[in-house]
C-alpha cells in the first residue's frame, strides 16, 4: 500500500476513535444519567482532567486531520507534509498516552459516590481491588450504579486509547518511509 492510501486509511479510523473518546468523557460528567452530581460538583476526579476529551478527543483530531491530509497531491502530499505528519502523529500519541493514564488512574482510584453519609472515592486506598469483587460496589449508594458506569467508560476511553497510540504509531513509521522515498503517486500521461 503507498504511503498516502496508508495515510488516509489511518486517518479515516482515528476520526470514530476521537469521536467515542469525546462521547465517552461527556458521558462521564453525568453519572447515573442525571445532571444534578455535575452541577454539585460530585463528579470523579479523574473526569475533570478530560483525558477523552482533550488527550484522545481534540489531540488526536488534530492529528487526524492533518495525517488525512497528507494523502492529498498538492502542498501536502509531499515529502516534507510526510515529515510533519510524523510530528502530528507524536501528537496523537502523546494525546493518546494521556487519554489512556487518566483512564487507568479513573479506574485504580474508583469513582466518587455517596457512602456512609458523605461523598468519598471508597475504593481509593484499599488494599483489594473493588473491580473483581462485585459486592463492594454495594458500598456506593448514591449514584446508581455509579461503579460499572465509571467501568464501563473508563474501560472503553483506554481501550479507544491503545488503538489510536497504535495507529499513530504506525503512522509515524509510514510517515519515515513517506518522508525517505516519497509518495507512490500515478503520473498521469
Amino acid at each position: 500500500m503507498c504511503t498516502g492510501k496508508c495515510s488516509r486509511c489511518i486517518a479515516f479510523t482515528l476520526y470514530p476513535l476521537a469521536l467515542i473518546s469525546i462521547i465517552c468523557n461527556i458521558v462521564l460528567f453525568f453519572p447515573g444519567w442525571d445532571i444534578k452530581y455535575a452541577k454539585d460538583g460530585h463528579i470523579t476526579e479523574e473526569v475533570k482532567y478530560m483525558g477523552g476529551l482533550i488527550g484522545g478527543g481534540a489531540m488526536v483530531l488534530i492529528a487526524a486531520i492533518y495525517i488525512n491530509l497528507t494523502e492529498a497531491q498538492g502542498c501536502c502530499g509531499n515529502r516534507f507534509g510526510m515529515f510533519l505528519s510524523i510530528a502530528f502523529a507524536a501528537v496523537g500519541v502523546a494525546g493518546a498516552l494521556y487519554s489512556f493514564i487518566v483512564a487507568v488512574l479513573g479506574l485504580n482510584n474508583g469513582p466518587l459516590c455517596y457512602d456512609d453519609g458523605k461523598w468519598t472515592t471508597p475504593f481509593k486506598n484499599s488494599n483489594s481491588t473493588y473491580l473483581a469483587n462485585h459486592k463492594l460496589w454495594a458500598e456506593c449508594e448514591e449514584p446508581k450504579n455509579v461503579v460499572q458506569f465509571n467501568i464501563g467508560l473508563f474501560l472503553t476511553l483506554m481501550a479507544t486509547s491503545c488503538l489510536q497510540a497504535v495507529l499513530c504509531a504506525i503512522q509515524m513509521i509510514n510517515g519515515l518511509f513517506g518522508c525517505l522515498f516519497g509518495l507512490c503517486v500515478k503520473k498521469e500521461s
